[in-house]
């Protein structure tokens, strides 16, 4: 009596690339999209406060992330600019967005972590309130929004990450030429019979002449 073992189908070669293109592309969109609008909101927010003596009085000031600093919303911008080009290029193009990419992402966890600290915009404000250009803000105090702008900035840095290392097995956004640049072969017409309206219907929504001139 024989016995016919089963012999696995081989997986191809191609399959271990492409199914880590996929999880990285899908996970490089969620994190730079993600990190694009949280450094965004963050920027919106309240990110530090105090108080200038005015006239004998204390009055209470406070400062969003946009007057503290400007760069991790306009690197948030470009982060995310190139999150999108990186689907338009190829080879040393890609490359050269993603590397963009995951420093708009370095950068917007810089700046963001610098403005912890930064006293200039509250200061400013100070001065205004009081009338005095001297006059700077006491009981000064900060909130978790610089945090959260570099959170936000660490997403974009995966993401630009993640295009560096598996951006070469990403699709492109190119369905004109292909790989080699030649342009594909356009479709022959079909023949219309101009007795026949529905004919004449399909070959321009072929975007056909039905005229054939």
């Amino acid at each position: 009596m024989e016995y016919v073992t089963a012999v696995p189908h081989p997986r191809s070669e191609a399959d271990g690339p492409a199914r880590s293109g996929r999880r990285s592309l899908a996970l490089a969109l969620l994190c730079g999209a993600l990190g694009a609008a949280v450094a965004l909101l963050a920027t919106r927010q309240r990110w530090s406060e105090g108080t200038a003596t005015v006239a004998g009085g204390a009055f209470p000031l406070t400062a969003k992330g946009s007057d503290v600093t400007g760069v991790p919303a306009a690197l948030a911008i470009v982060g995310l600019a190139a999150l999108v080009a990186v689907f338009a290029v190829r080879r040393a193009g890609r490359l050269l967005v993603s590397a963009l990419l995951a420093l708009s992402g370095a950068g917007t966890i810089a700046a963001a972590l610098l403005g912890v600290s930064d006293t200039s915009a509250l200061d400013e404000k100070a001065a205004q309130a009081a009338g005095d250009t001297s006059a700077t803000v006491d009981a000064l105090s900060h909130t978790a929004w610089p945090y959260v702008a570099a959170v936000g900035g660490a997403l974009l840095l995966v993401a630009g990450l993640l295009a560096l290392r598996y951006g070469r097995n990403w699709p492109a956004m190119s369905g004109r030429y292909e790989r080699d640049g030649a342009p594909r072969p356009r479709r022959r017409a079909q023949a219309v019979d101009p007795d026949r309206p529905e004919d004449i219907w399909k070959a321009l929504d072929r975007g056909e002449d039905p005229t054939g001139a």
